[in-house]
Parts: structure tokens; sequence; C-alpha cells
């Protein structure tokens, strides 16, 4: 065959006859194909339920702790920066069980109280995890001042998610 074939196609294959052509033509369409399936795919994972709060934290095997062994634990994110100490536990008047964790400031002085809903962490060793509520989160948080909840007592029971990094 001439090695510069102007105007003609090029065999590509002797048992199907694909030509250069055929390809320059189908490779478009075969790239228009995937991106549509690509975003029918990502819409159906937007379109699904995403589990709450209280679902993941049920999935974490929430084991039976006394208050004491929770106040003064580190709170930490996923990449294990401190986020603070938990303060005090506290219960909602809608039952919920909320973490009082002193966040922001410089050398303790600025800094102000913030709820952690006990769902959104999880016991790791000595510390406590934050999964569900990542440090922008605690940055946006309103200031807690203790309305409408019930401090817990050290010797009260609660129940911690578990989990592993």
């Amino acid at each position: 065959m001439n090695r510069f074939m102007y105007g003609r196609e090029e065999n590509l294959g002797s048992r199907n006859a694909i030509t250069r052509r055929d390809m320059t033509l189908v490779a478009p369409l075969a790239a228009i194909a995937a991106s549509t399936v690509a975003a029918l795919a990502q819409a159906r994972d937007e379109g699904e339920k995403q589990p709450t709060l209280e679902e993941k934290y049920a999935r974490r095997f929430p084991q039976p702790v006394h208050v004491s062994d929770v106040l003064g634990k580190a709170i930490i994110n996923d990449d294990f920066a401190l986020i603070g100490y938990v303060q005090s536990v506290v219960r909602t008047r809608d039952g919920k069980i909320e973490l009082i964790v002193p966040y922001d400031g410089l050398f303790g002085f600025g800094q102000r109280l913030v709820a952690v809903p006990i769902e959104a962490v999880a016991s790791i060793g000595t510390s406590l995890v934050a999964l569900d509520m990542p440090k922008e989160e605690f940055r946006k948080a309103p200031t807690w001042y203790g309305a409408d909840t019930r401090f817990l007592s050290p010797n009260e029971i609660i129940r911690v998610a578990v989990t592993r990094l």
C-alpha cells in the first residue's frame, strides 16, 4: 500500500473493514454517549435518599458509656486535627443529646460554646472523632447559650458510636 494515500480510505481490519473515516465519526458519538450515561448515573445518585444523622449513628453500633467517660475527651476531625474538648453533656427539650465544646479563640480566650449532636461523633481510642460535622460546620454553628436544655450528671449513661479510621 502507498504510505501517503490522499483521498482514499485505509482499511484497518480485513475482517470487519473499519476505515479511519469511520473511526473519526464513531469516536465523538461514543464520547457523547459516555457523558450522557455518566450524567444519568449522577442524577440517579443525587436523587437517592441520603441517610439521616440518626441512621448513620445507628450503623456505628452505639455503646453505653457514662457521661463522666465523655467529659474532657478531645474531639478531633478525620484529619486528626483537634477541634476542642467536651465541656459538658446536655439533653435538649426534644430528648436529643448534645456535647458542649468550646471552639475557636486563641489560648482559651475568645472561645464560644458549640453544641455537637451525639450522632455526629464516634469514639476512637481515647478521643471522639467528628465524622458528620466537618470543621467548617463548627465555624458556622451557632453559639450555644443553654436555653431549653438539661445538664446530664456524670453518672448517667448515654450511648456513643464506635468507629475506626
